[in-house]
């Protein structure tokens, strides 16, 4: 799914567009015991109760595409009967009214999600009516092509308010405010099927993560039977060390902030796709050569990224460089640069040392301090 595809289903969710028919929920104390459970329809509930719910969801499609928002494949074998493609199509068609089978989605949570503390399993099916679009992609609100029938789930955790005073109007004294137990952000969830080329597809579905480096590939397998992708930050860390190992941290100062200022040239390219901008083995390796990295590198560069990430894994060029630009760091100062001003900065030979020297033109401040960068020195 796509950023667009992504932005229609959480319209759904608002009071105006509200696309849930029904909504269950379970929570689960810290043992992995059911404390209690709730199924309702939606539209039955009451209205404040009902925004908090929708808060809720939309944040579970939030956050960026590959950080996230991972779109997961599911396998053959699992769209074979018994397999977990199965499973939630049954949960998905019997629109959470089959108290077995939800009881069965429930356990698989709880066996496989990893938290030592309690948490709260919300599962919402909704029956989106997929409005037509004309040529000019304006949409046809009486002209309804498809009904996206879906799944929505989140996983919050749910822990004591904090501790301290509050003002007690019946005894007019201040004391000790009551801890409850409070229901917080989601921070695992998923959309199934995907909602791909504005249809249904039962092959994909979307897993949300609110902490990155925390992906929780047992709840994946469970629920799809998926291996998860490389989180963001496993994408970053191999890709730089792939290139330190190949240019066997010899690299000049020029290829490498070559290779870089090419990655954020392809994120610029592809600002307004709504997909987000990948990069294979292949188109690596001719950056790396157009670097000026010698062949041999270039060909020792592909065969570690077949063995560490992947023959035909993409990476996504966002999770390989950081949005405030690049630093750069030596033994006595640390430079950070901007994408757009990389040429800033020019190794040079001064009094014959190596150093990299900064364009100084323009505005120059030093805590705070507009200074004049003048070569003379002062007279005294």
């Amino acid at each position: 799914m796509n950023k667009k595809e992504i932005l229609e289903i959480r319209k759904q969710l608002t009071p105006v567009n509200c696309a849930i028919t029904r909504i269950c929920g379970c929570y689960v104390d810290h043992e992995k015991t059911k404390r209690m459970q709730m199924k309702e329809a939606f539209l039955s509930m009451p209205e404040e109760e009902g925004f908090k719910y929708f808060d809720m969801l939309r944040k579970t499609l939030s956050g960026k595409i590959g950080r996230n928002l991972l779109n997961l494949e599911i396998p053959m074998e699992e769209e074979m009967p018994g397999g977990a493609q199965e499973f939630l199509l049954r949960l998905r068609d019997s629109k959470l009214k089959d108290d077995e089978l939800l009881n069965a989605f429930y356990e698989k949570v709880i066996e496989n999600y990893i938290c030592s503390g309690n948490y709260y399993i919300v599962l919402v099916h909704a029956m989106y009516d997929i409005p037509g679009r004309a040529s000019d992609q304006t949409e046809l609100y009486d002209a309804s092509e498809e009904v996206y029938e879906h799944l929505l789930c989140s996983i919050c955790p749910v822990e004591l308010s904090k501790a301290g005073l509050c003002y007690d109007e019946e005894e007019n004294t201040i004391t000790e405010r009551c801890r409850e137990w409070e229901v917080g952000a989601p921070v695992k969830g998923f959309l199934f099927p995907a909602f791909n080329d504005r249809n249904t597809d039962i092959h994909a579905a979307l897993y949300y993560t609110k902490k990155t480096e925390e992906l929780q590939e047992q709840l994946t397998q469970a629920l799809f039977g998926v291996n998860i992708p490389l989180s963001a930050e496993a994408q970053k860390s191999m890709f730089q060390k792939i290139l330190g190992n190949v240019l066997e941290n010899r690299a000049g100062y020029s290829i490498v902030m070559d290779v870089y200022d090419r990655l954020y040239e392809l994120l610029e390219e592809g600002k307004d796709d709504p997909d987000p901008v990948t990069v294979g083995k292949y188109e690596l390796r001719r950056i790396l050569e157009n670097s000026g990295a010698a062949e041999e590198m270039a060909e020792r560069f592909e065969k570690e990224y077949e063995e560490f990430i992947g023959r035909d894994t993409l990476l996504q060029v966002s999770n390989l460089v950081s949005p405030k630009g690049i630093t750069i760091k030596t033994a006595d100062a640390t430079i950070r640069l901007e994408p757009s001003r990389m040429d800033m900065l020019e190794p040079t030979d001064l009094h014959g040392m190596k150093c990299l020297a900064v364009n100084a033109d323009g505005l120059v401040e030093m805590n705070g301090i507009s200074v004049v960068v003048d070569l003379d020195k002062p007279e005294v």
